[in-house]
C-alpha cells in the first residue's frame, strides 16, 4: 500500500522556520512530480509548492514564493518543504501529495487530480 507520511510540523513564532518532510512508501515516485498543499480552518485546501521528478523544475503559490523551498531526494523517496520567514497566515495543516499522472507538471499540480495524500502535519505560526 502507498503511504505518504509527513513530519516536521510544529509551533513557531512569526519569522521563524520549519522544515517539513514527506516520506513515501509502497511505491517509488522518482518519475512523478511531488508537492505540498495546505488547509487552514474554514478554508479550502490550497496548493503550496511542487517539484518535478528531476528536482530542476519547481512551482510555488504566490503566497509562499521567496519564502518556501521545495526539494526532493529520490533515493529516499522523500520530498521536503523548507519554510522560512513564516507568517501567521501560514498556519494550516500541510499535506504531501502525488498527482495521479506522472506527466503532471509542477505548475499544473494545483488543478490536476491528486492520486495520493498524506495525513497532514500541523504548522502553527504565532504572532
Amino acid at each position: 500500500q502507498v503511504q505518504l507520511v509527513e513530519s516536521g510540523g510544529g509551533l513557531v513564532q512569526a519569522g521563524g522556520s520549519l522544515r517539513l518532510s514527506c516520506a513515501a512508501s509502497g511505491r517509488t515516485f522518482s518519475r512523478y512530480t511531488m508537492g505540498w498543499f495546505r488547509q487552514a480552518p474554514g478554508k479550502e485546501r490550497e496548493f503550496v509548492a511542487a517539484v518535478w521528478w528531476s528536482g530542476g523544475i519547481t512551482y510555488y503559490a504566490d503566497s509562499v514564493k521567496g519564502r518556501f523551498t521545495i526539494s526532493r531526494d529520490n533515493a529516499k523517496n522523500t520530498v521536503y518543504l523548507q519554510m522560512n520567514s513564516l507568517k501567521p497566515e501560514d498556519t494550516a495543516l500541510y499535506y504531501c501529495a502525488v498527482p495521479e499522472s506522472s506527466y503532471t507538471l509542477p505548475g499544473s499540480m494545483g488543478v490536476n487530480p491528486v492520486g495520493y495524500w498524506g495525513q497532514g502535519t500541523q504548522v502553527t505560526v504565532s504572532s
